[in-house]
């Protein structure tokens, strides 16, 4: 239907005035549209052709969705789209799914935390084989408190094998490997800029953690590199003349770790500080500014675009996409999810500092359990200090073992993984109840991707609110059904409805009285 004959407008006709024509003209976004006066003055509507000069009030250019973001974003990274599919720990964010992003002209990045060394080598081989050269592809790189030598080994083969971006995310503070990763392969161009080997992205919740690292690198972290031959004298003198990253994704609500911060209250803060930083320290390339969290339609896209983010990250939607690493069932749960459907459970790898994350929890009772599992660790000292009727509750209704048989599971675990653990939890029976209540996290989140129906109450989940809001903006439409959706296919119609609704805003903003359905956008079958 063309936008004139919606509009009631006779065929020929350029301008439209009543509801349905403004709202179906505002679509044509790829056009320029012009605001036009009424015969009599007063009305004000649109036109999509030439119209008598003095009927113009104004004309806004065509818009397209490539054009939302900051143009150096795009620029930078290779890219035609300001936007990104974020890790999914575990990786449940797939090598397909990184593949198909950066051939869709878009970033993705591999979800690598919480896999062993060898997978995460296994992922990375792959990628390298199928995008070569291309430059828009990276791998995550998590800040592993618990394990810094295997969050060391895992930089080092990101840099080993030529990761071009890298998304550093749950640091508090700056580690060697995370500097390691970003100030490696440093150069002066030929114009006197630095030039990056590596790109960095860090993801951040919090105002401090994000001065790190939009600050260059401190000596304290890049003299033991030097030290140790991991980099040259040039590589550490220019490190301290740049950021450590270049990209800073400000994460607000959102599944997984989060600090279920408001991007609307977030993104502005960090935005100021990256502008203080930047006029400190003299630097002559932009920071740019990214925003991830509760983004799962149109409406929050376009508004994180509005705030002055450069690009947006999208990561609990994309769990329900073909690519994603989940089984059928958990994926089925996530398409069941409303906006309050979410809970905040122990995180594994951070158990002990007793960080938290956003999980799933309609039809699952993990986040229940797994806050049982951390509320005895904090009261007790040891395993063995557990009174006998919790002891057999947490057996029974959550390990699903005993204490013994759970803690050989998890010493089995850590003999392939890091013998290590199991010397200090031999020496330490706090530590050693940590290790067995984590064997339990761990394991939830491994049942949720391999599909053991046996412990389908057990699955754990990463969850946000924005799940729930995409549930319900997809309802009824093509994409109601997971097996229609992709992740490419996901981003262009989160991006094609951004771009509308951002020319509805456009039009509202300039006086024109546009109907509350021009503030709609409904996924079709091509974006």
């Amino acid at each position: 239907m063309s936008v004139l004959a919606a509009s009631g407008s006779p065929v020929g006709a350029r301008e439209v005035f009543s509801p349905d024509g403004i709202a179906a003209c505002a679509r044509r976004i790829r056009e320029p549209v012009h605001l036009v006066s009424g015969p009599d003055g007063r009305e004000r509507g649109l036109a999509l052709g030439p119209v008598p000069p003095d009927r113009v009030l104004g004309t806004l250019p065509p818009l397209y969705p490539e054009w939302l973001g900051g143009r150096t974003f795009c620029e930078a990274h290779g890219v035609r789209f300001p936007y990104v599919a974020g890790e999914m720990a575990n990786g449940i964010a797939t090598t397909a799914m990184v593949a198909e992003m950066a051939r869709a002209e878009m970033l993705g990045f591999f979800g690598a935390g919480g896999l062993a060394y060898a997978e995460v080598a296994r992922a990375v081989d792959t990628l390298v084989r199928e995008l070569g050269t291309s430059r828009n592809w990276g791998v995550n790189l998590i800040h592993s408190p618990a394990e810094p030598e295997l969050e060391q080994r895992v930089a080092e083969l990101l840099l080993r094998r030529g990761v071009p971006v890298v998304s550093a995310s749950a640091y508090m503070e700056l580690t060697p490997a995370v500097v390691w990763c970003a100030a490696r392969g440093l150069r002066r161009g030929a114009d006197g800029t630095v030039v990056r080997h590596t790109r960095m992205f860090a993801k951040v919740s919090r105002p401090e953690v994000a001065e790190r690292f939009l600050s260059p690198a401190p000596s304290g972290l890049l003299e033991p590199l030097v030290a140790q031959g991991r980099l040259t004298r040039e590589e550490a003198e220019l490190a301290a003349c740049v950021p450590v990253a270049e990209d800073i994704t400000v994460e607000a609500d959102s599944g997984g770790h989060t600090d279920n911060r408001p991007l609307s209250v977030l993104l502005p803060r960090i935005a100021a500080l990256r502008d203080a930083v930047c006029l400190r320290y003299g630097y002559r390339r932009p920071v740019r500014i990214g925003a991830a969290g509760g983004l799962g339609t149109p409406d929050a896209v376009a508004a994180a675009f509005a705030l002055g983010a450069s690009y947006v990250v999208v990561g609990s939607v994309n769990q329900t996409a073909v690519e994603a690493g989940l089984c059928p069932e958990a994926k089925a749960m996530l398409c069941e999810a409303d906006i309050a459907d979410v809970a905040m459970a122990p995180a594994a790898d951070m158990f002990e500092l007793g960080v938290k994350l956003q999980v799933l929890s309609r039809g699952t009772m993990f986040a229940q359990r797994a806050g049982r599992l951390h509320a005895a660790y904090r009261a007790h000292g040891s395993l063995e200090e557990i009174p006998p009727a919790l002891r057999t509750t947490l057996e029974r209704d959550v390990l699903g073992a005993s204490f013994g048989e759970t803690w050989q599971r998890t010493r089995s675990f850590w003999e392939r993984r890091d013998p290590s653990e199991i010397a200090r939890a031999e020496a330490d029976p706090k530590h050693r109840m940590a290790l067995v209540f984590r064997w339990y996290l761990g394991s939830s989140s491994r049942w949720a991707i391999e599909g053991r129906t046996s412990r389908r109450a057990d699955y754990q989940i990463w969850c946000g609110p924005s799940m729930g809001s995409f549930n319900r903006w997809v309802s009824g439409t093509p994409l109601a059904d997971p097996a229609n959706r992709t992740v490419v296919g996901i981003a262009l119609h989160l991006l094609e409805g951004a771009a509308v609704l951002t020319r509805a805003h456009q039009l509202r903003t300039h006086g024109l009285p546009l109907p509350p359905e021009a503030f709609t956008y409904v996924p079709c079958e091509a974006a």
